[in-house]
């Protein structure tokens, strides 16, 4: 298939990375998988056994007119610990590579579709100024965008660093979510090859 380059040219792709049916249900689980690997997990609380002290028993069985309590740990107590404490865990869900594969195509696919996905021959700015990229954003008529180029620019990386809705990565780097989440992808001929040779 062809597809349309910002200049009147356009660029032979495959059909099977970039015209391939949309599987809603295998884009949402690695999505969703992806988002879960990005979790810390380090929430953590201290149970009876972690808590210092609370060897002794407070106070005798029996004679003092208060109820019996054999540690001052315990979790009734404001001092004590925690019933079914939180401990650090991985929310890591496993995607084997084919899987994932075919929903990043899946993903490209669709956004061809829908015509959000612009290739361009190339995208680079000749000094690390915010205003250069965001004009030749606007002259594309982008705002919320993920740039994807073949080579690191170190000018395009600093230019975009705080500009809200616009990113820059490398094709190795593309994940899932940052497709999804943003309105249009911005692709340099060069990216889309390597993307196409990556996904084949």
């Amino acid at each position: 298939m062809d597809l349309n380059v910002q200049g009147g040219s356009s660029i032979q792709v495959s059909d099977a990375v970039f015209g391939a049916e949309f599987k809603e249900t295998l884009v949402h689980q690695v999505v969703t998988a992806f988002m879960a690997g990005a979790r810390s997990g380090t929430k953590a609380q201290k149970s009876r056994s972690d808590v210092k002290g609370g060897g002794a028993k407070p106070w005798r069985q029996k004679g003092t007119g208060r109820a019996r309590s054999g540690t001052s740990r315990s979790p009734i107590w404001r001092t004590g610990g925690v019933n079914f404490a939180a401990e650090p865990r991985s929310y890591e869900q496993k995607v084997n590579r084919k899987m994932y594969r075919a929903a990043i195509r899946s993903i490209f696919s669709e956004l061809v579709r829908q015509e959000r996905l612009v290739v361009v021959d190339t995208f680079t700015v000749d000094a690390p100024k915010t205003k250069s990229v965001m004009e030749k954003l606007k002259a594309l008529e982008l705002r919320d965008v993920l740039i994807v180029t073949d080579a690191i620019d170190e000018n395009l990386i600093l230019s975009t660093r705080n500009v809200y809705g616009v990113d820059v990565c490398l094709p190795q780097d593309i994940n899932p979510v940052a497709l999804v989440g943003f309105e249009k992808i911005l692709v340099t001929a060069g990216a889309l090859k390597e993307l196409e040779e990556r996904l084949a």
